[in-house]
């Protein structure tokens, strides 16, 4: 008898994420040339050594993402505590003097010679899937035992402390924001989660307020153009460039405030070089591309919820989550509307651990959409690595 060979089922990618993220990394790439190319002549005498770098770190995190793409998301489950491990042992690492990199006067980065890796941008993507991991397993505990509540508080305080020891205010930030928010949609109960919650607005505003550099930030936030010559300069040039963009902006590549005039205008403050050069709507159209991937990614929560696909349902929200916080708390210092905190913008701001890292996990997204697929097929995805 002739036996029909069983078929292997191709690999469905959601195309409308794979195009918004290359949205996304395109026009990222093409504003880091645009914003780099002034301070890349001074410190290296040549335009463009900012966007090459740039596009090999693109080139090399796509590759991550399509491999990331092939491993089934239960060996991601299984392997969750463990990579949190790893990211504790990092944190601890990167903080040893002579190990981790200094940089204005934070140790954030372990040096690898070549290229630096910011261990905060790992240790994010390490927390959304420790705690999906745990959620999914504990979906019912966490609803009625305090304890179940506590146990990834405790983790998180570990977390907080390391990073706060760096320090790296504004990733503990988008951290406990995304914890926060994961517990909520877990249907934690509302007293303790309250309680949590008001405990860490305590403390965030404790060390806005008690620590000297953090509150002169917020006094320099409030008002900026009293220090426009101090602590205020890098605030008070962002909102020149946002001034002088307008409704259509100078046009690409016009922009006078990337010429030395504003600090760190290819990575934290590229928002600004983008208000400058291409106006209000290029600021609306690069918001619309981000608002577009987060509702594509409470589109695969919804699907993995009603699936009762746990993990996957708590991965892709705190994702969402986590990129929304992170690109409001970005735009929102460019525009003065929040303090100075050192967050990238996804997709879009130099930097290689921040690109590896969001390819990684729109690698790990996409895997998710072709899971939900086949599922909703009646098909089962191989359990190896194809």
């Amino acid at each position: 008898m002739n036996k029909q060979k069983a078929r292997k089922p191709s690999f469905h990618y959601d195309n409308s994420l794979v195009v918004v993220v290359m949205c996304l990394l395109s026009f990222g790439l093409l504003m880091v040339g645009s914003a780099s190319m002034a301070i890349s002549r001074t410190i290296y005498h040549y335009s463009y050594h900012y966007v090459i770098r740039q596009a090999i770190f693109i080139c090399v995190g796509v590759m991550c993402a399509w491999v990331i793409t092939r491993i089934p998301l239960r060996l991601w489950q299984r392997s969750s505590r463990n990579l949190m491990l790893v990211s504790l042992f990092f944190l601890i690492i990167v903080l040893i003097p002579g190990v981790g990199h200094l940089v204005n006067g934070s140790r954030r980065w372990l040096s690898l010679g070549f290229v630096s890796l910011q261990v905060s941008e790992f240790v994010k993507l390490s927390m959304i899937l420790y705690l999906a991991s745990y959620l999914s397993r504990y979906s019912n505990a966490i609803q009625d035992s305090l304890w179940a509540f506590v146990k990834p508080m405790v983790v998180l305080f570990f977390v907080g402390a390391l990073l706060l020891l760096e320090p790296d205010f504004g990733a503990l930030t988008v951290i406990m924001l995304v914890f926060l928010a994961m517990l909520f949609i877990a249907g934690a109960r509302l007293l303790p989660f309250f309680c949590m919650f008001f405990l860490v607005l305590g403390v965030m505003v404790s060390l806005a307020v008690f620590t000297p550099y953090r509150l002169l930030r917020v006094t320099t936030f409030l008002h900026p153009w009293s220090h426009a010559y101090s602590s205020g300069y890098q605030l008070t040039q962002s909102l020149i460039a946002f001034g002088r963009g307008g409704w259509l902006g100078v046009g690409l590549g016009n922009s006078v405030q990337k010429m030395n005039y504003l600090p760190e205008a290819h990575s934290d403050f590229i928002f600004a070089v983008i208000a400058e050069e291409l106006g209000f709507v290029g600021e609306i159209v690069l918001i619309l591309l981000f608002v577009f991937l987060v509702w594509r990614l409470i589109v695969l929560t919804r699907k993995a919820s009603s699936n009762n696909q746990l993990f996957s349902k708590y991965i892709s929200f705190g994702v969402a989550v986590w990129l929304s916080v992170q690109a409001l708390i970005n735009i929102g210092v460019t525009a003065g509307i929040l303090p100075t905190k050192g967050l990238t913008l996804p997709f879009i701001s130099y930097g290689g651990s921040s690109i590896m890292v969001s390819c990684i996990t729109v690698g790990i997204v996409l895997r998710i959409a072709y899971e939900l697929t086949w599922t909703n097929q009646g098909e089962q995805s191989s359990p190896y690595i194809r």
